[in-house]
């Protein structure tokens, strides 16, 4: 095992017998290779943005253009002649040479103006959203308007071939909503949660504000709107993510677990090589640009923006704020093994170690019998811990000398994995392991995973394998899409009869790097506390993973009812039934249809919905009635969503508002009250299918059993769910120990109870309707 040195590329020294130079050949092999690999990078960037800026033409139509103004030129043809030399006569003279460069400059700006023009109506075209509200299904129809569109849309882009970036210029800008209408869309959402006092008192709030100080404030933000790429993004990041100073583990990152129906191999070093290399695939995809954009229904593209800080990133904690740093280049990655930190090269000799030779690196590091260092073993606990606590200690203990150098390898590595000693269980029979799987990925031991880089890999004993993402840098789907990819990589590159990485290695790879700590008393006992905080945080924390199998999305479908729709309802019985009221309820929905879009708020708890949850109480309530009541609250939570999706929520527009008025030193008690209100059951689905890589249909079992996250009240519960099949449903579901007013437990046995009613509900509705045909 290769212990950490300090190596000398190139030394002199003056003796009496004159000069005496040393260099080590190795070493400037490396930094030349590195240089170049670098200059390659720059090129290969230069290059796309080219590209990327005149999206969709490609740039072999600047070469057609240019010969057809020539030929139209020399041909005689009036019109071109005369734009030609009007130019030639600002040129030095007029000759055939100067005609030609004339040509080309004409063909140049014809050209751009061309594809500005195209790039400028596809934006336009773009900013339409009636696609998203036509009905789906059998027998419905498409409005003239929208098929119009879908015709423009795919002529403007059928010039070239996407990159990842491509479509950015040509996104619009997030819409700014009325305040009016964000009034009305709030006031509607807590009606179901308040009393008749409480919702007059609210109104007033509500009709003070809109007259007042709201209109100063959504004058400020109109201008941000105008002159910002995307008006709450960098805000969000800032106040949501950056300034939080309560640890991350369990209160902020988010975990995503393995296509547990499948188990490629039980070998721990093979598996880790295999993803590993299969991340490293995935980073030089998103490198090069090559990663194919996600397109809605083929057509409507994503912001890509988030996917600029997967690899390579970290959070580096601050006073009062942190920040995210992103390194454009790194060749390794760092590991953790029973508490040792490992540096690990995967970029040698000109390319990136193929699976085989990742595994014979991770070999060495499970057969390495060497102790931790003191304080190596629960050093990352100080990433679990409070914010400004890490950011003292980083500055003073983790400044200069060994520690900085060792704090660096981790920070600038492309990511961290982290070697367990423990198997990842799954046993239909015993659901307590499926829930232990969940628990070590979300917190481990309080000091196994490094919680401020953009993610650690974790692999079990097993060869089972999961991850552990900071949430600052992106949201959940960007790590779902690499999450797909990997497994789609891995099921192309397989693993032999013993289940070890197939191949062999071209060259003795890098051996990994011992990392060298040396910690002080004082700083050993500043990561002592930092591992009892994080010991008492998640021990207080309740983690159930239910995996439903009585149906999936082929019953939901076959209801002629959206399945996030269905699901939600059925999460409002369950709360309903397990607090005896209802709550302000919290789902994470996308707005990347926008640029630099992150996420925006859909309030489940409506109207209608707690009309049809209390109906199912109602012995009087007829079947008819309660079908009847159940759709319209699925209508209207699809409505909420599309328009979530469309910029006209309801929450990042008050938050904005919010952030402005603190700007302005302006106390406003309706934002204020608003933005208190604690989110008692905040939920989110995990989307798949985002990656060609994997086809889901003829690969059923590959696909991932999804990802959970820390409940974000204190007496409340947090719900991450999957559809992962025609019947099949993933629900992670979080809460604390320390409040008696809930149980992870008992809540997913209300889940089951709650889907088992419906699917009963719906089939006594079938049952009443075919006596009604006879």
């Amino acid at each position: 095992m290769a212990e950490a040195h300090s190596a000398v590329a190139f030394s002199f020294a003056i003796t009496h017998e004159g000069w005496d130079v040393n260099f080590d050949r190795e070493v400037l092999h490396l930094v030349w290779q590195s240089g170049i690999r670098s200059w390659k990078k720059r090129l290969a960037r230069f290059k796309n943005s080219i590209k990327n800026g005149v999206y969709p033409a490609p740039l072999q139509s600047l070469w057609g253009i240019v010969a057809i103004i020539t030929g139209m030129n020399f041909s005689g043809q009036k019109t071109v002649a005369n734009c030609v030399n009007r130019i030639v006569v600002h040129l030095p003279e007029n000759t055939l040479g100067w005609q030609c460069a004339g040509c080309a400059l004409l063909g140049v700006g014809t050209w751009l103006s061309i594809t500005f023009s195209v790039r400028y109506t596809l934006k336009m075209l773009f900013m339409y959203k009636g696609w998203m509200y036509e009905q789906r299904g059998r027998g419905s129809r498409i409005s003239w308007q929208t098929k119009l569109w879908l015709v423009m849309v795919k002529l403007f882009s059928a010039g070239s071939k996407p990159l990842l970036y491509s479509f950015q210029g040509s996104l619009p800008r997030l819409p700014l909503p009325a305040v009016q209408d964000t009034m009305k869309r709030y006031l509607r959402s807590v009606r179901p949660l308040l009393n008749d006092e409480d919702y007059s008192r609210m109104e007033k709030l509500a009709a003070d504000f809109e007259k007042g100080i709201a209109k100063k404030l959504q004058w400020y933000l109109l201008l941000k709107s105008w002159w910002s790429t995307n008006y709450v993004s960098d805000w969000w990041e800032e106040y949501v993510y950056l300034r939080g100073r309560s640890p991350l583990m369990v209160n902020s990152n988010f975990y995503g677990i393995d296509a547990i129906l499948m188990h490629p191999t039980h070998v721990q070093a093979a598996r880790a090589a295999s993803i590993i290399f299969c991340c490293l695939q995935y980073r030089r995809l998103i490198e090069r640009q090559e990663l194919e954009p996600i397109l809605i229904q083929g057509l409507v593209p994503l912001c890509s923006w988030q996917y600029e800080r997967v690899f390579n990133t970290t959070r580096v904690p601050g006073l009062e704020t942190d920040r995210i740093v992103h390194y454009n280049d790194s060749n390794h990655i760092a590991v953790y093994h029973r508490g040792r930190y490992y540096k690990v090269i995967i970029y040698y000799k000109g390319r990136i170690l193929k699976p085989c030779e990742i595994e014979v690196q991770i070999q060495q590091i499970l057969d390495d019998d060497s102790i931790p260092a003191k304080g190596e073993e629960k050093l990352a606990a100080l990433t679990a811990s409070e914010r400004s606590t890490w950011a003292e200690t980083r500055k003073k203990f983790f400044f200069k000398g060994t520690n900085r150098q060792s704090l660096d390898a981790v920070e600038k590595a492309a990511f961290v994995v982290a070697l367990d000693d423990v198997p990842y269980e799954y046993d239909e029979k015993d659901p307590s392991k499926m829930d232990n799987y969940g628990r070590i990925l979300l917190h481990g031991k309080g000091y196994d995973r490094w919680f401020d880089k953009s993610f650690t890999l974790c692999i079990g004993t097993n060869g089972r394998i999961g991850f552990n993402a900071e949430h600052s840098w992106a949201d959940a789907p960007v790590m779902g899409h690499m999450w797909e990819f990997n497994f789609g990589t891995e099921l192309e590159m397989g693993y032999d009869e013993t289940g070890h990485t197939l191949g062999t290695p071209g060259f003795t790879p890098p051996a990994p790097i011992r990392l060298q700590w040396d910690l002080p008393a004082e700083c050993l006992t500043t990561i002592e506390n930092s591992c009892q905080l994080a010991q008492n945080l998640l021990n207080d924390v309740e983690l159930r993973i239910l995996v439903h199998t009585a149906y999936g999305k082929g019953f939901m479908k076959d209801c002629r009812t959206s399945p996030d729709a269905f699901i939600q309802m059925a999460l409002q019985l369950a709360y309903f039934r397990d607090a005896g009221r209802f709550s302000l309820t919290y789902e994470a929905s996308m707005t990347r249809l926008y640029r630099e879009g992150r996420t925006e708020t859909v309030r489940p708890c409506t109207i209608e919905s707690s009309d049809w949850v209390k109906s199912m109480s109602d012995k009087n309530c007829s079947v008819e009635d309660r079908i009847k009541k159940f759709q319209k609250a699925c209508e209207v939570h699809q409505m909420g969503y599309q328009d979530a999706m469309c910029g006209k929520g309801i929450d990042r527009h008050l938050f904005c508002l919010y952030v402005v008025s603190k700007y302005l030193e302006v106390d406003s008690p309706f934002l204020k009250e608003v933005l208190s209100e604690p989110w008692r059951l905040s939920t989110s689905q995990t989307p798949h299918g985002q990656t060609s890589r994997l086809d889901l249909k003829q690969y059923p079992k590959c696909i991932s059993a999804g990802g959970g996250f820390g409940p974000v009240a204190d007496d409340g519960y947090g719900v991450s769910y999957i559809i992962a099949g025609e019947d099949l449903l993933f629900f992670h579901i979080t809460s604390k120990k320390s409040s008696p007013e809930t149980n992870s437990n008992r809540f997913a046995q209300q889940i089951e109870r709650a889907l088992s009613d419906i699917k009963t509900l719906f089939l006594q509705w079938k049952d009443i309707q075919k006596q009604q045909k006879k």
